[in-house]
């Protein structure tokens, strides 16, 4: 069908189209005059259909952030694009287009409909996001394939398929090698499948179907592993404490210290390498555990506080709901009548009288707000402290066992440094020169280029312990401030959003009032 746009100049997606677009599929009758009068926010839309419009480019749908059905068939896009922030969509149709690659539908993981029918496409291909597919049309495209289908079965909620018009359903393999390789699906090609061609489809194709199965499971067992590997490494990074459950800090402080391979070299300073890595390895242990000890502790605390939080304003909530509900109970009859009488003094009164009601509930209705807010910030100050005593304690232990560290180190360059003298007084007295490398006797050039070189590789060692002790502490710091200011904000946020709510609502019920006293005026 798209090739009845040949001869016709491309449109693009502006805002001109969308709004016409838009108002043409609003509510019928009075409630779409009141809306096309109003205007109609495009972040709630859900529905947008811009079919037979000679579209080359998706462009230009960011707004639609609600949106959950998007009808683009017979247009001229050749490209999927344009969709990223469309992360509710549910239903796609790119029908008789001109696409070739599948792409671009990364961030639609809600989708469960997809119609690429009648495009240019040869592959099926860049779908891994879609776990949620359940119906896929792909028919008359250019897929020649019967293997490029196994991609498929990687959608385990897919079950309805159209391939038809595809050249490879010329293949005389295809009616069984779809339901033998596909055998979760229900409906291919507009066609239930039924039992016995399922049981025939499978046995034709048991033994490829069980080595596929064999070689996607050890591909999973794989995948998983490593998927398990990144969550723990993400909550070590959460905790501050990558890589410190070994000698990983050890292996850095001598990989990055270009002077430990000469100082390796030294009599005796293998053996004392390997008990100073056990003994520093012993205390980054303890830090780990330690480090994941506060970040559950910090975790909790949060948790615990947004527990309260949350169950604070929903009760505040439906005390509020309470209020408005009685509200217009009592009222309703009374702003009929308002309504429907035609005595001017006795219409005064009533309006004065209603606008009082109206004043209370304004009244009871900010009163609870206020309540709120001293109730969450009496919950926020108890948070602040608690977290504050949390930190505290975590970075105090974090600062001690650093310490540690520092103490092995510093023992541990007292020992090198006498035995990298002892070999200095020794090559004085000629004793070992001959079996000593090359580059050990570089160092002994004099006694200052001995201790220059010790303490070289000491400052090494200091600076990735002390970088090690600021990262924890400042990130653990950091957390706790961060944390607390977003708490702070969303809490104003709210605030601001009630009380808007409040007065919108006043507002609506006082403008009634005024409309009715206006009507009386004229």
């Amino acid at each position: 069908m798209s090739q009845l746009y040949k001869t016709i100049e491309p449109s693009v997606i502006d805002d001109e189209m969308l709004e016409e677009a838009v108002k043409k599929q609003g509510p019928p009758g009075k409630a779409g005059q009141i809306a096309q009068l109003e205007g109609i926010e495009f972040k709630d839309v859900k529905n947008l259909q811009l079919d037979y419009r000679n579209i080359l480019k998706i462009d230009n749908l960011w707004q639609f952030k609600t949106l959950t059905k998007l009808q683009l068939d017979n247009n001229v896009i050749e490209k999927i694009e344009g969709l990223n922030t469309l992360t509710n969509l549910v239903w796609l149709d790119l029908s008789f287009n001109n696409i070739e690659i599948i792409e671009g539908l990364d961030e639609l993981v809600k989708l469960e409909d997809l119609s690429l029918y009648s495009n240019r496409i040869a592959n099926i291909e860049n779908m891994d996001s879609l776990a949620n597919l359940q119906i896929f049309s792909i028919g008359k495209n250019h897929i020649n394939k019967l293997e490029n289908i196994i991609y498929l079965r990687r959608f385990k909620r897919l079950r309805t398929l159209n391939l038809a018009g595809n050249p490879m359903c010329e293949d005389e393999r295809y009616s069984m090698y779809i339901p033998a390789y596909l055998p979760t699906l229900m409906y291919l090609d507009f066609r239930l499948i039924d039992k016995t061609t399922k049981e025939i489809a499978l046995e034709k194709h048991h033994s490829a179907v069980a080595n596929l199965i064999y070689h996607e499971d050890v591909a999973f067992k794989k995948l998983e592993k490593i998927r398990l590997q990144e969550e723990e490494l993400a909550l070590h990074k959460a905790a501050y404490v990558e890589y410190l459950n070994g000698p990983g800090l050890f292996n850095t402080m001598f990989s990055e210290d270009p002077e430990a391979p000469k100082l390796l070299m030294l009599p005796g300073a293998t053996e004392l390498v390997d008990t100073f890595k056990a003994e520093f390895t012993s205390i980054c242990q303890k830090l780990f555990t330690h480090g994941l000890e506060g970040h559950e502790k910090r975790q909790k605390e949060l948790e615990h506080f947004m527990e309260c939080l949350r169950e604070a304003i929903e009760e505040n909530q439906q005390k509020g709901v309470k209020v408005i509900k009685e509200f217009e109970e009592k009222n309703k009859e009374q702003f009929s009548e308002i309504q429907h009488t035609n005595d001017s003094q006795l219409l005064e009164i009533m309006i004065r009288e209603f606008r009082i009601e109206v004043d209370q509930l304004w009244n009871k209705l900010m009163n609870l707000e206020m309540q709120l807010v001293d109730q969450l910030e009496e919950t926020m100050i108890n948070f602040e402290r608690n977290i504050s005593e949390i930190v505290t304690s975590y970075v105090e232990n974090v600062q001690a066992l650093i310490a540690q560290c520092r103490d092995l180190e510093n023992r541990h360059n007292e020992n090198i440094l006498e035995i990298a003298m002892s070999s200095y007084d020794k090559m004085g007295k000629n004793e070992g020169e001959e079996e000593m490398p090359e580059e050990l006797r570089a160092l002994f050039v004099d006694k200052d280029t001995v201790i220059n070189t010790v303490n070289a590789s000491h400052d090494t060692h200091l600076l990735k312990i002390d970088n090690q002790e600021d990262k924890m502490v400042t990130r653990a710091n950091g957390w706790a401030a961060d944390t607390i200011e977003t708490l702070h904000t969303d809490e104003i946020n709210r605030n601001r959003k009630r009380v808007l709510e409040i007065n919108i609502y006043v507002t609506h019920w006082r403008d009634e009032l005024d409309f009715l006293e206006l009507q009386e005026t004229n």
